[in-house]
C-alpha cells in the first residue's frame, strides 16, 4: 500500500495519473495547502520542503522499512522503477523520457506556475511579469508541440514524461494559451484526457477538494513563506 500525501494541484495529479495507470493500491492523505497543513511536523518528516505530493511506500522493492519520497519527478521515477512500467528499459529510450521529465520539472511547471501567480493571484497586476510568463509558457507549449509533430507521446510510448506534462496543460485557458494554436499538442492532450486512468484520477480529485476561489488567508499561507517559515517549523 502507498500513502499519497496529496492536494489536487498539477503536481498532485501527476502521481494519481501514474497510480491509476499502474493500478497500484494507494490511499490518499489530503494535505490542504490553503489551510497550512503542509507545515504539520508529521508531514515535514516526509516532505521537508513543505510541498505536496509525497508518498510513503509500505511495500518497497526488496522489502524492509517503508520508503518516503517527496518531489513529484522523483516520485514518478521511483514508481516507474518499482513497477517496471512507463519508463523505457533501453538506454536511449530511458533517457529520452527522463530528459523530458526534467524539462517539465525545471521549465514547464515553474514557468506555468509563475504564469498562474501573476495572472490570477498577485495582489497587483504587473504587466511586465504577466507578459513575461505568458510568453514563456507559450514558448514551452511551442517546444512540446514541435516534439509531438511525429509521435503520439513525448517519448514514443506513453511514459512518466507525459504524466508529468499533462496536468500542467490542463489549465491552459488560465495560462492564456489557445490549444488550437498548437495542433500536435492539442492532439496529444485530447488523447491523454480520454484515457480511462486519467478520467479516474481527475474524478478522484473531486472527492478531495472542489475548485473554489482562493481566500486571502490561503494566499497569505501559500505566498507568504520565507526562510523564517522554515526556521519556525
Amino acid at each position: 500500500m502507498i500513502d499519497l500525501y496529496y492536494w489536487p494541484t498539477p503536481n498532485g495529479h501527476k502521481i494519481t495519473l501514474f497510480l491509476e495507470e499502474a493500478e497500484l493500491p494507494y490511499r490518499i492523505v489530503p494535505v490542504n495547502i490553503g489551510k497550512g497543513e503542509q507545515f504539520d511536523p508529521a508531514f515535514l518528516r516526509i516532505s521537508p520542503n513543505n510541498r505536496i505530493p509525497a508518498i510513503v511506500d509500505h511495500d518497497p522493492p526488496g522489502g524492509g522499512e517503508p520508503v518516503a519520497i517527496f518531489e513529484s519527478g522523483a516520485i514518478l521515477l521511483y514508481l516507474a522503477e518499482k513497477t517496471g512500467k512507463f519508463l523505457p528499459k533501453d538506454l536511449r529510450g530511458r533517457f529520452d523520457a527522463l530528459q523530458w521529465l526534467f524539462w517539465q520539472v525545471a521549465g514547464l511547471g515553474p514557468m506555468a506556475g509563475q504564469n498562474h501567480h501573476f495572472t490570477q493571484y498577485a495582489p497587483e497586476k504587473i504587466p511586465y511579469a504577466i507578459d513575461r510568463y505568458v510568453r514563456e509558457t507559450s514558448r514551452l507549449y511551442g517546444v512540446l508541440n514541435k516534439r509531438l509533430a511525429d509521435r503520439e507521446y513525448i517519448a514514443g510510448e506513453y511514459s512518466i514524461a507525459d504524466m508529468a506534462c499533462y496536468p500542467w496543460i490542463v489549465p491552459h485557458e488560465k495560462q492564456q494559451q489557445e490549444l488550437n494554436d498548437f495542433p500536435n499538442l492539442k492532439r496529444w492532450f485530447e488523447r491523454i484526457a480520454s484515457r480511462p486512468a486519467t478520467l479516474r484520477a481527475y474524478e478522484k480529485a473531486k472527492t478531495v477538494a472542489t475548485e473554489a476561489p482562493m481566500s486571502e488567508e490561503a494566499k497569505k499561507i501559500l505566498f507568504g513563506q520565507s526562510a523564517q517559515t522554515v526556521k519556525n517549523d
